[in-house]
């Protein structure tokens, strides 16, 4: 009897049936007329979703301006850094010890060789100092490229690494009075100053040393001979208008030689951007309109 229950109890159809069934022709569970009316909704919506955000993307693309962005948040004080950049914004070494200053020799060489005097005659002009240089638009007319105003390595003296003395070639580092680069950052449209040009003023600066207390190095930081002439920005660098319009925009730079600075101690120094635009500096971005670091120097002694 229990066999004859066993006989009568449908048989499982087998697991292959589920890949091509041969009595209903289907594969997967679907007929070939589903399969193809899946298949064609999916196309056709991947298809829109694509559509869109082809068109999307257009739109968006036919409302930035490849030369300047579209919309600007203006920086009310623009950032400053320094060259040659150590780990931690440190500059150490030791003046006997040559392989511990030579890597900031290289880093500076390929940092100012764009401005040696040769590149820039052939891809700036000579400008009218003392003035903004303007190269506005025409209405939908652009005016580009525009050109750049040159700023030539010569211009920054026994530490531009150009001539025969030992000092000027090592930028004043194997003779322990080492020059210091300040660049202003790049600011599209801006205009650093209005009656007298912005420029640098570095000094001793201001560190903790208590819960109260702070200290700054007054007596350790020395003399010091900025170049060019005063430490400034030219106006005639300046309004910049983006590297893809000035395509051979040089960066105005400042030196700062430490002549007579404290050896085998640290020295905190701080410079900052002087304009009569800057009314007072950010607590909050400590590289805006200013930067930090320290400096030390080695002798045997």
């Amino acid at each position: 009897m229990a066999k004859e229950d066993d006989e009568r109890k449908p048989k499982s159809a087998p697991w292959t049936e589920f890949f091509w069934n041969p009595r209903t022709h289907e594969v997967m569970g679907r007929t070939a007329s589903s399969w193809g009316l899946i298949i064609l909704f999916y196309l056709v919506f991947y298809t829109f979703l694509a559509g869109m955000f082809v068109l999307t993307m257009y739109v968006m693309l036919c409302t930035i301006d490849e030369y300047k962005p579209t919309y600007q948040d203006r920086l009310a004080i623009p950032g400053l850094m320094i060259r040659p950049k150590g780990e931690l914004m440190e500059i150490i070494y030791n003046i006997e010890d040559t392989e511990s200053w030579d890597k900031y020799i290289q880093k500076l060489d390929n940092f100012l060789a764009p401005y040696n005097d040769s590149v820039q005659a052939q891809k700036n002009d000579v400008c009218t100092p003392d003035s903004f240089f303007y190269q506005e638009d025409s209405g939908e007319v652009r005016n580009n490229p525009k050109r750049s105003c040159q700023f030539n390595r010569t211009m920054l003296g026994s530490c531009s690494g150009l001539g025969s003395e030992s000092d000027v070639r090592t930028y004043g580092y194997g003779t322990g009075q080492p020059c210091i680069f300040i660049k202003l950052n790049r600011v599209i449209g801006m205009l650093p100053g209005k009656g007298q040009a912005p420029y640098v003023s570095c000094g001793p600066k201001m560190y903790k040393i208590g819960p109260d207390e702070w200290n700054q190095d007054t007596d350790k930081i020395g003399e010091l001979e900025y170049f060019p002439t005063n430490g400034s920005y030219n106006f005639m660098y300046y309004p910049f208008y983006g590297i893809r319009a000035q395509v051979n925009y040089s960066q105005p730079l400042v030196a700062v030689k430490f002549t007579n600075i404290t050896y085998n101690t640290d020295v905190n120094v701080e410079c900052k951007i002087i304009s009569d635009t800057i009314t007072e500096y950010s607590e909050r971005d400590k590289f805006a309109g200013r930067v930090s670091f320290r400096l030390r120097i080695n002798k045997n002694i």
